[in-house]
């Protein structure tokens, strides 16, 4: 307790904890609902896209980071685009965008002169690197996200449940799902380079599959899914930071322990009731 007492005196953790929890929380509303939709394939089809902005960014010279959000955003969309407009399914086309983000990032980045020093980070990120004006990056994000939430909520549960029933009755799923896809790559953008694709992935799964075990429905689902992403990121980074290793393994094993722990009890009430 005194060793974390002493962390929290430097600038750099307290920024990291206040973004891990921006993150968490974000990533659990994200999550649940491309777990609704069964599309947690696109947060990798878009973090491969971004690879091939941050290659071409850093080949013309350009923010990579602004070349990444512009590409994530393309991406997503034309994954949308393309599954409505010519009927292709949706996975089939997130495959083509991830093997065609790598290959793009690949050939720039070999192209690019000297070393790329972001191809770490993009891999495993790094939580203890956040700065202020990225709190400042998140926390409006989150509000975004929060007023859009709150504004279509309801639509946003029945598009991503139902999109053909939606449909029917005569809700703006084009816009509904457009809008959300486009926050999703954003959500991607801002967090990558600090977390990492694993964890990444990991946040945007691991806690609406757990919080999936208990509830069915979208808010508690979501409700549960913000507490168990908050807690189990707080503890990885305050464990990371104590004990020296990297806090993105130690979320990410928190989040699958967590997730088997609940499926095992889950199991063991339901052969109980059965019985």
């Amino acid at each position: 307790m005194n060793e974390i007492t002493i962390y929290l005196q430097y600038d750099f953790f307290r920024y990291a904890l206040c973004g891990v929890v921006l993150i968490s929380m974000c990533a659990a509303i994200i999550g649940t609902y491309i777990i609704s939709r069964r599309l947690v394939a696109i947060s990798g089809g878009v973090t491969h896209a971004c690879f091939g902005g941050l290659g071409l960014g850093y080949f013309l010279g350009v923010s990579p980071v602004a070349m990444a959000a512009a590409v994530a955003v393309l991406a997503s969309t034309g994954v949308e685009w393309a599954s409505s407009r010519f009927r292709i399914r949706e996975d089939s086309a997130i495959a083509v965008i991830w093997a065609l983000g790598m290959a793009v990032g690949v050939l720039f980045v070999f192209l690019t002169p000297g070393y790329v020093p972001e191809l770490n980070s993009f891999l495993f990120g790094n939580i203890l690197t956040i700065n202020r004006s990225d709190l400042l990056a998140f926390a409006v994000y989150a509000v975004v996200l929060a007023v859009f939430l709150a504004w279509r909520y309801r639509m946003i549960v029945a598009c991503a449940f139902d999109r053909d029933f939606a449909r029917v009755s005569g809700l703006p799923v084009r816009f509904i799902t457009y809008s959300m896809t486009v926050l999703v790559a954003v959500c991607i953008v801002l967090t990558i380079r600090l977390v990492g694709v694993m964890l990444l992935m990991s946040m945007l799964s691991l806690p609406m599959m757990t919080a999936e075990i208990w509830s069915r429905r979208f808010g508690p689902m979501m409700l549960w899914s913000m507490i168990i992403s908050v807690v189990t990121s707080v503890a990885g980074l305050v464990a990371g930071t104590l004990v020296d290793v990297p806090c993105s393994a130690l979320i990410v094993l928190a989040m699958a322990a967590v997730f088997i722990i609940s499926k095992i009890t889950s199991e063991i009430i339901m052969m109980r009731k059965n019985s």
